[in-house]
């Protein structure tokens, strides 16, 4: 996974006209990229922000900026997971365990799925709550380990790890630009802004 780096310095050379999916024809096979080259061009595509992280230092750094950026440093902050908030909270931001007049949501996931770009989760992540529900601007602390090829790889490993308690309400957000054009593919999705910091735990 320490292949990351080399991965983001090919994807985000100054080439526009280059795209290293799209470059070959239609009717060629597909390349079988690794899991994780393949879901960090997928999650570009989708509009998300991709930040590496080798350390949980870095992870902070990451954090912090993302708030200055944005001037979020004195809005509301919607977190469920009492870890996530004790890791986060010396950091800036309001955090709050309430959705009401919330300006952000910070969250795990239960997978990165590499051959669509999308987040999964579940009501470990959100509870019972809707996608819809959630606001626009998402902050996701993810690690490498959570790389799967599919959605269907992603939910056997769900039922693996919640042998005893399943949890309900597990979606995909693949939709990350609140602000790109709505098409027939994305008509009635809910589109997020999302930051995904990313953390190298393999």
């Amino acid at each position: 996974m320490k292949l990351f780096k080399k991965i983001l310095d090919i994807i985000n050379k100054p080439n526009p006209d280059e795209d290293p999916v799209e470059e070959r024809g239609k009717f060629m096979p597909n390349i079988d990229l690794p899991v994780d080259e393949k879901f960090t061009i997928n999650f570009k595509k989708n509009g998300g922000k991709f930040i590496y992280c080798d350390s949980i230092e870095e992870i902070y750094d990451s954090f912090g900026s993302i708030l200055a950026e944005n001037n979020w440093n004195d809005k509301k902050i919607f977190c469920v997971n009492a870890k996530l908030r004790e890791k986060f909270e010396k950091l800036g931001g309001q955090f709050s365990s309430n959705l009401q007049g919330s300006h952000a949501f910070i969250t795990t996931c239960e997978n990165l799925v590499a051959d669509n770009g999308a987040i999964l989760i579940s009501s470990n992540q959100i509870g019972e709550l809707k996608l819809h529900d959630l606001p626009d601007n998402l902050i996701l602390f993810a690690t490498t380990s959570q790389l799967v090829n599919t959605i269907g790889e992603g939910l056997r490993g769900i039922k693996n790890k919640n042998k005893d308690h399943i949890p309900t309400n597990i979606t995909t957000i693949k939709h990350f630009n609140t602000q790109g054009e709505k098409n027939f593919l994305n008509y009635g999705s809910n589109s997020k802004n999302l930051y995904l910091l990313l953390l190298e735990d393999l």
